[in-house]
């Protein structure tokens, strides 16, 4: 990406083993990711460019002398950061806080949207699957890169579980992975609100128990109707602006939890003396994905959820451009990457 709305396929070096730790894994599946589309809208122009791409899985092509439990051929994904996984950060759940660990695309790493992805920190990034390249399984497999793991971690943030009232705010990818994590967990009544009929019949099937069209307070305020009057118990909020957090406050109830995980493009928020009244914790945060796959994967490989459903367009490297302006035009949901 050299600047706003300029995305190139360009040919590049291969990647190379530099430090022991690193891995070379040739993709097999990539996507573009909601957050990809902040710098499409806004990033200035650059002379250089920036790699793109954090969710990415692939075959192992070479290792270096320090990486263990991985080999050549073996099929593995990655989650969006990589980490060491044993550090302070890491042993607590928070890969996204490993002092060695980074982001795919900045300080001459790779991004995931080409053919190869040198991987620093292999042993504690990558996840090795015990499955071939099923084309049928793979969509469902990438969600676990970043979207279906960041919807988890807005139900997990937000103590989701059975008997919880739980309202989605956004009918993105992210959004309608949190509705099927909130179902996943147990919760007993999922209110989505969208404003995209064909997403939010896709929420109808991954377990919303009603869908709110209406923007705003209105759509606070019909939440409001369908929880008695109280409001709900959780809101994931999952878009990440101004408005939707201020929707997410009308939403939930006294005493409720509200968990972000949309990429917010706001500094300031209705935090006040309004927010300590009404006893509201405000959590979530930046996904640490590599802390929930192993948990999730199984649901994954035997098809208890099919996440991948939220892939609606698949282009080669060449549709990787048009792919960005579908997104950003809302002409698709997520698209799916094959080189």
């Amino acid at each position: 990406m050299y600047g706003a709305g300029d995305v190139r396929i360009e040919d590049v070096p291969d990647p190379a083993i530099r430090d022991p730790a690193d891995a070379i894994v040739r993709v097999v599946r990539a996507a573009i990711c909601g957050s990809d589309l902040h710098p499409y809208r806004s990033m200035p122009v650059t002379e250089q460019g920036r790699p793109m791409g954090h969710e990415f899985l692939g075959i192992m092509e070479d290792t270096g002398a320090e990486v263990a439990g991985l080999k050549r051929g073996d099929l593995v994904l990655s989650p969006f950061t990589y980490a060491d996984n044993t550090c302070f950060w890491c042993r607590r759940g928070l890969q996204t806080s490993c002092p060695h660990g980074g982001r795919y695309g900045f300080d001459g790493v790779d991004g995931g949207q080409g053919e190869a992805v040198r991987v620093p920190q292999a042993t504690g990034t990558l996840v090795k699957l015990p499955v071939a390249a099923d084309p049928a399984l793979l969509p469902s497999l990438m969600t676990l890169t970043d979207v279906f793991c960041t919807g988890h971690h807005a139900a997990v943030t937000a103590q989701t579980g059975p008997g919880v009232s739980v309202a989605v705010v956004g009918d993105g990818a992210v959004g309608l992975c949190a509705v099927l994590a909130a179902r996943r967990l147990g919760a007993e009544q999922i209110i989505l609100l969208g404003r995209h009929t064909d997403r939010t019949d896709l929420g109808m099937e991954f377990g919303a128990t009603d869908i709110v069209l209406a923007p705003g307070e209105e759509g606070a305020e019909e939440v409001r109707k369908l929880t008695g009057g109280h409001g709900v118990d959780a809101v994931l909020e999952c878009v990440g602006s101004m408005q939707t957090l201020i929707t997410s406050f009308g939403a939930v109830r006294d005493g409720g939890v509200i968990s972000r995980v949309g990429v917010p493009s706001y500094t300031d928020g209705p935090i006040g003396i309004d927010m300590i009244m009404r006893n509201i914790t405000l959590t979530g945060g930046v996904d640490p994905a590599r802390h929930y796959i192993d948990g999730i994967l199984p649901d994954v490989l035997e098809g208890r959820i099919e996440p991948g459903r939220v892939f609606d367009r698949t282009v080669g490297l060449d549709g990787v451009p048009d792919g960005y302006r579908a997104m950003a035009g809302r002409q698709s949901l997520k698209v799916l990457i094959a080189p």
